[in-house]
């Protein structure tokens, strides 16, 4: 991917991470399972969020279509601590938020779904 996009996504993360307190870190990854931008806690490895992310989509998107609920519209997992949010980017990539317990989820999901429909149109 061209350098340019990698930095407009860059800003896109840095400016949902800002939006939101709650907010810990976000990553765009490929649906391959490979990063392509990223702004996460230090510690957090973005090649395994990567990686974790295209699975959990994977069998999210068999999961609804096998019981007739259409198409995947987020992967949403709660931690006791926190949650992940998966959410696809366009055809090729998925935009994932680590949020915190204390999260507004309605606020969250709406400013995920719009970062996610800017992250489309530059991939």
């Amino acid at each position: 991917m061209h350098i340019g996009r990698v930095e407009e996504i860059s800003a896109i993360l840095d400016e949902l991470g800002s939006s939101i307190e709650e907010i810990e870190g976000c990553a765009v990854v490929s649906i391959e399972g490979l990063p392509i931008a990223s702004s996460l806690p230090e510690g957090i490895d973005d090649t395994k969020i990567a990686a974790m992310t295209a699975a959990m989509l994977s069998l999210g998107e068999r999961a609804v279509l096998e019981i007739g609920k259409g198409a995947l519209q987020r992967v949403f997992t709660e931690g006791e601590n926190g949650f992940l949010i998966a959410i696809n980017a366009g055809p090729n990539a998925v935009l994932t938020v680590i949020a915190s317990q204390e999260a507004k989820l309605g606020l969250l999901f709406l400013d995920i779904r719009r970062a996610a429909e800017r992250i489309a149109t530059l991939i």
